[in-house]
């Protein structure tokens, strides 16, 4: 039993890792869970306690923070890059719309949650009235919003990783 979790455990962080890349899968929550196995695992419940209880909590704290702020970090580059509220309603728009559609489209899902945000920003600068260099500007900033939330669950599942990994040698 301790292997099965041990290995269903590595697979959950495997798959969380995915996930930090594709947006179709929440990366971080996905590689928590399989670090919250080990709890399951004779012996390791104690030794997670001995070797600091808080990096536990720690990891779970951040990792819904990061799934949260994962999905305003489009709205954020956009207002960044030069956007005006317009372009920022239409990057949450677009999110939304992305995400709904998700559901619908297996496939599609982790292309339309990039394409959404930005679209959404360049179709709502558009919409205002601006020119097509503000609004690709804008648009611009929504991607390297989404950019920057890749790059945090992508951190923070190896975080947890390394975590997981400190658990089973140590």
């Amino acid at each position: 039993m301790e292997i099965t979790i041990t290995v269903a455990g590595i697979l959950l962080i495997i798959i969380g890792s995915a996930g930090s890349i594709l947006p179709a899968l929440p990366g971080p929550p996905i590689a928590y869970s399989g670090l919250l196995l080990l709890l399951l695992k004779e012996g390791t419940k104690s030794k997670m306690a001995e070797d600091n209880f808080i990096w536990l909590i720690a990891l779970g704290v951040l990792t819904l923070f990061i799934t949260l702020i994962d999905y305003y970090m489009p709205i954020w580059g956009t207002k960044k890059f030069g956007g005006t509220k317009a372009g920022s309603r239409g990057s949450t728009l677009g999110l939304i719309i992305a995400v709904i559609l998700t559901f619908f489209t297996s496939g599609l899902a982790a292309i339309l949650i990039i394409i959404g945000p930005f679209a959404g920003a360049y179709l709502g600068e558009k919409r205002a009235g601006q020119s097509s260099q503000i609004a690709l500007q804008s648009a611009k900033g929504s991607f390297m919003g989404f950019i920057a939330g890749t790059a945090m669950k992508v951190l923070t599942v190896l975080a947890i990783a390394l975590y997981f990994v400190s658990v089973i040698l140590g």
